[in-house]
């Protein structure tokens, strides 16, 4: 790999703002390092046309003295929901292959295509984005780089994000989260995923899994990185999120549910962070949150949330001569949401805004929910593909953790803190009630060093 691969966008917005570095050789580099990379199931699609054009402009606004800013001409990857003119938005379904080009671009990447940023290409997911583990059996399933024995999950559904990411393809890539499929990847990849508060960004031009959950947002190398293209997305021209301090921190361990069957290295990488920054001021309590089992108990009442609006998306297509070519696990999970009734769903809506207030109402002011992203690191991919029992098994144990936060629309951040089992990293969360976002950033600044310990990508 050449020497600009592998860097965050802070590094490569220095070198090209100060002329080292022109955006042009930048956009080839990344293309060819893509085409040239080992795993063929990272990228969908290469959009080297548009790429080379969105440089281009960008060379030529710095040549001239007219930069837009600390994003202008850093390229950019977008999972397969995302909406890019001229392209099909695949879902990363066989079934939407064939489907009509999309007339303009999605919102959000109009957004960073205003920032200065350069598309280029979309990057694979599970399909329709049902499953926090990245197993896509038609474009094939991104392996996790920082797996040293044998393939591992890159996690979901956001899983070619994660991967390109930590790869060192791009510097970003953006992302959606129903139940985690941001902050999953980030954790099993070891590297920074944030979820918005949804409603943060413009959905327009994105395709759904359900709209009650769904959100969206950067899987990068910093927080720096995050809080940057946060602005973007937002359609502002510089970030209004000031890097707070360790002391003025004030952090809740849920007792609740999320240490549950969680590995023993997790837990331990995970103690390790939080006694890093009791150590350097952070105020840390813990305390149990009954709120988390009524939403669990809520589902098994009534079916869960995400399915019954996955359902709504996908009724017409399990009905049809489409279901047969798509993952039979999609089809199973998304038909569970055919049992649901509508008294069902008028309860979860009711239920989930009553939990909300109360979860609100627990936490003091200002404190920040923080927990393991994930209980356990990166699986095998091997086993996961033959047993059908397993995958379920795994994949719910898997979207436990960050789905509470969906739930209750939180927004949140997952931070890399260590290692667990095999070397695998082990991600951080720290979570704040809804449109909290930029005391989240604030916060996540200042404490990311102190989290990481040591670690990096």
């Amino acid at each position: 790999m050449t020497t600009n691969t592998g860097q965050s966008i802070a590094t490569l917005s220095a070198r090209i703002q100060s002329g080292m570095l022109d955006p042009v050789a930048l956009a080839e580099e990344t293309l060819d390092a893509i085409a040239g990379h080992e795993d063929g199931s990272v990228f969908v699609a290469l959009t080297r046309e548009r790429a080379l054009k969105e440089a281009e402009a960008a060379s030529r606004r710095l040549r001239e003295g007219r930069s837009l800013g600390v994003l202008d001409g850093i390229p950019v990857a977008w999972k397969d929901l995302f909406d890019l003119e001229g392209l099909a938005t695949t879902a990363g379904s066989k079934v939407l292959a064939t489907a009509e080009a999309a007339a303009a671009d999605a919102a959000v990447v109009a957004a960073l295509k205003a920032a200065g940023m350069v598309a280029v290409g979309r990057v694979n997911m599970s399909e329709f984005a049902f499953s926090g583990l990245g197993i896509n059996p038609h474009y094939g399933t991104p392996r996790n780089p920082a797996s040293k024995d044998v393939a591992r999950l890159p996690g979901g559904s956001s899983s070619g994000s994660g991967v390109a990411v930590a790869a060192g393809l791009v510097p970003v890539s953006i992302g959606t989260d129903t139940g985690g499929s941001v902050r999953i990847p980030a954790a099993f990849n070891g590297i920074v995923g944030y979820k918005a508060t949804r409603g943060r960004y413009d959905m327009s031009g994105v395709f759904p899994l359900a709209g009650s959950l769904d959100s969206l947002g950067p899987l990068c190398r910093s927080v720096q990185d995050a809080v940057w293209i946060d602005a973007a997305l937002r359609g502002l021209t510089a970030s209004e999120v000031a890097r707070g301090t360790i002391g003025e921190l004030s952090l809740v361990v849920p007792e609740t549910i999320v240490f549950d069957d969680v590995e023993p290295a997790v837990a331990a990488a995970f103690e390790q962070a939080l006694d890093r920054l009791a150590r350097a001021g952070a105020r840390i309590r813990r305390q149990a949150f009954p709120v988390f089992s009524e939403i669990f108990a809520l589902a098994a009442r009534n079916g869960a949330l995400v399915t019954a609006e996955a359902y709504a998306v996908h009724a017409a297509r399990l009905s049809g001569p489409e279901a047969a070519e798509m993952d039979p696990r999609v089809v199973v999970r998304t038909r569970l949401g055919e049992k649901i009734t509508a008294a069902g769903y008028i309860e979860i809506l009711k239920t989930r805004e009553r939990l909300m207030a109360e979860f609100s109402a627990g936490i003091g002011a200002g404190e920040l929910i923080v927990s393991p992203t994930v209980p356990h690191v990166a699986p095998p991919i091997a086993p996961l593909v033959e047993d059908d029992a397993l995958f379920f098994k795994t994949n719910g144990q898997t979207l436990r953790n960050p789905s509470i936060g969906n739930f209750l629309d939180w927004c949140a951040v997952s931070i890399p803190c260590g290692t667990g089992d095999a070397g695998m990293p082990v991600g951080f969360q720290i979570a704040a009630l809804p449109h909290q976002d930029l005391s989240l950033l604030s916060a996540a600044l200042a404490a990311e060093a102190v989290i990481r310990g040591g670690f990096s990508a």
